[in-house]
């Protein structure tokens, strides 16, 4: 429900990340049906298709058909990747690069097994935010999709700190400058202490409080 109500925050948040700049009354418009002048009819569209992975996310969880696996990943990348990503809905077939790095991705023959991996490695990891952090931070580096990836993990995330019972880790659009240097650092040693340390630092302490006094 907490999540539910944040819906436009977590938008606005998503799109302005990416360059995207629209304002939170606009998108609070845009998600009432409402279109907003001034913007590109893609920028729209972008906003919508992760207004809508969203709400998918939502029924999932609360229908309990959320799982960290491959299928989940396509299909919600089919959604929130629609008429952005070069592919959408099924990983990458090719070699991609990220910008401000000379780290490389793996090869796309490797990522169903990389996937697998990962899944395999969730079990160990007994602290619940380490395990959602892990999934972000492995989608990032491993790259799946030729495009909307830390979106994707984002979503694959809190996918599992919702089904879980926890409250979701939304990134203000305000901390952009400190996530891209964290995430470019990340890219290049593997550590995930310090990204770690931030995103749980993007927790909102309300939601928090709301949830010990529940």
């Amino acid at each position: 429900m907490l999540a539910k109500r944040q819906l436009s925050e977590l938008v606005y948040d998503a799109v302005n990340l990416e360059g995207i700049p629209f304002t939170l009354p606009e998108i609070q418009t845009l998600l009432n049906g409402i279109t907003v002048g001034g913007h590109k009819v893609t920028d729209q569209e972008i906003a919508l298709n992760q207004a809508n992975g969203w709400r998918t996310l939502f029924r999932w969880v609360e229908q309990g058909d959320f799982s960290i696996s491959a299928q989940i990943a396509c299909e919600l990348h089919a959604i929130a990747g629609k008429n952005e990503a070069l592919a959408w809905g099924k990983f990458r077939t090719g070699a991609v690069t990220i910008a401000g790095t000379d780290y490389m991705p793996p090869s796309s023959k490797d990522l169903p097994f990389l996937f697998e991996s990962l899944v395999d490695e969730l079990p160990i990891i007994t602290e619940i935010y380490d395990r959602a952090i892990h999934v972000f931070l492995s989608m990032a580096k491993n790259q799946f999709f030729y495009d909307v990836n830390k979106r994707m993990g984002r979503f694959m995330m809190n996918g599992l700190l919702l089904s879980e019972g926890y409250p979701a880790i939304n990134l203000p659009a305000k901390r952009q400058l400190e996530f891209n240097n964290l995430m470019l650092e990340f890219y290049q040693t593997g550590q995930q202490k310090p990204m770690n340390l931030f995103l749980r630092s993007c927790l909102d302490e309300r939601t928090i409080k709301i949830m010990k006094e529940e």
